[in-house]
């Protein structure tokens, strides 16, 4: 049971008498504890609401479209406190932070709730056998982190005594139907190499359920005091890595009809190979692991300059980026240099000192590293920067510095733009919608 905090005006709950503070117990006969309940027994079109109000008892029936919301909204999104993580392990990029940044940034969110809302990826290290048993009820895709299929290792990695066993649920949610997404964090000397192989064989073995594989490499701050000694990837070790996974390809494809399992962009700038082309990376299952970003990125630039044409007088603008995309983006905007002579994009690439010089990707690169290292170069009228630098749906950075205090800063205006080539370009030319 949850208690309600609102009821919208003139949903179905409103329009049947559903008040504010009503304690919501079941829905057609269902106990509700949290959102997963709430969404998954409402879609009915005849909903019969037990609730309780000031202690007494009462039964709503409502009838309404199928899947119209109820419209009754909670304390919290999930109506229920977000589960943290039980686990330490030893690539926890929260482990590696510095200290004082805002409370938020140090929550480890371990919620299989928010794998199938969010997209989220969990260890399952949280879960009972009840809530595998809901999960494959329910029917609900999600998304796991696995990193070892190794049960000795997985405990090793994580420095959770379960963490090994808990792999059985990955087993029983795939042979239930279930779809899952997995994520391997690489680590040099722990889980690359024949224990990569091994991972890879084992999840193979449950296709078509696993629809999709991410393998991404350490991320390593300099905030590592204390913590389990790592080593970051090299040249030779990041193309080790790829031969191992487009071997495992060329199996998945031959045998499933996809690849399945995808080194995500900065193996491949790490080893200093070219990006795989657009077709290799098939429904892009993976992007938000960083897996075809980049190619992506590329593609969509190239058609779109292929049809842009330039409006307007001379335009001089920068953009910054991170060590890893630099190359990329300096490619790209000397493509748009070379299509429009009135155009001049000053590419910038920031080192992070707030992080450590290891972190070489975009979106964490911090305000001050920006203010510190543009504050004297010639940024010209805008500076871009990507979107993945800032707070979702904000303007602030992750050291909780604003965009105007950047602007005033550097003297200029500061434009975002989503990992996208068409907005890139858009952005680029100054073309406004």
């Amino acid at each position: 049971m949850v208690k309600i905090n609102s009821v919208m005006h003139g949903s179905p709950s409103d329009r049947h008498g559903v008040k504010k503070d009503d304690i919501l117990v079941k829905i057609n006969g269902h106990g509700i504890k949290d959102v997963l309940d709430y969404m998954y027994y409402a879609v009915d079109t005849e909903i019969e609401l037990e609730i309780e109000r000031d202690g007494v008892p009462l039964t709503i029936k409502i009838s309404k479209d199928e899947y119209d919301d109820l419209g009754l909204e909670f304390e919290t999104f999930l109506m229920d406190n977000k589960q943290s993580c039980s686990n330490k392990c030893v690539f926890c990029f929260i482990d590696q932070m510095p200290p004082g940044m805002r409370e938020t940034l140090y929550f480890k969110d371990d919620d299989a709730r928010l794998s199938f809302l969010q997209g989220n990826y969990v260890t399952l290290t949280n879960m009972k056998q009840e809530d595998v048993d809901r999960i494959i009820e329910m029917k609900l895709n999600i998304n796991v982190s696995v990193h070892t299929t190794n049960p000795e290792l997985r405990v090793k990695m994580m420095h959770n005594r379960f963490a090994g066993e808990k792999l059985k649920y990955i087993w029983q949610l795939a042979e239930s139907g279930i779809k899952l997404n997995c994520q391997i964090v690489c680590c040099p000397g722990l889980n690359d190499g024949d224990e990569l192989r091994r991972s890879l064989t084992d999840l193979g073995t449950l296709m078509p359920n696993i629809t999709s594989m991410a393998v991404v490499p350490v991320g390593l701050t300099k905030f590592r005091e204390g913590l389990y000694p790592l080593t970051s990837f090299n040249k030779k070790t990041a193309g080790e890595t790829i031969d191992i996974i487009e071997e495992f390809q060329q199996v998945f494809l031959e045998k499933f009809g996809t690849r399945t399992v995808f080194p995500s962009d900065e193996f491949y700038l790490i080893a200093e190979r070219e990006l795989p082309p657009m077709e290799a990376y098939e429904d892009f299952s993976q992007y938000e692991n960083g897996v075809g970003m980049l190619r992506s990125l590329i593609d969509e630039f190239e058609k779109a300059l292929d049809m842009a044409e330039w409006e307007g007088g001379e335009r001089h603008i920068s953009i910054a980026t991170g060590y890893s995309p630099y190359n990329t983006i300096s490619y790209l905007a000397k493509q748009a240099e070379e299509r429009f002579p009135e155009l001049k994009c000053n590419v910038y690439r920031i080192r992070n000192d707030f992080f450590g010089e290891t972190i070489t990707v975009t979106g964490l690169i911090t305000a001050q590293d920006l203010i510190a290292q543009l504050k004297d170069q010639d940024l010209g009228t805008e500076l871009l920067i990507s979107a993945a630098m800032l707070r979702r749906d904000s303007d602030v950075f992750l050291d909780d510095i604003t965009v105007p205090e950047v602007e005033k800063a550097l003297n200029v205006k500061i434009k975002s733009t989503q990992s996208d080539g068409y907005e890139l370009l858009d952005n680029i030319m100054g073309v406004t919608w």
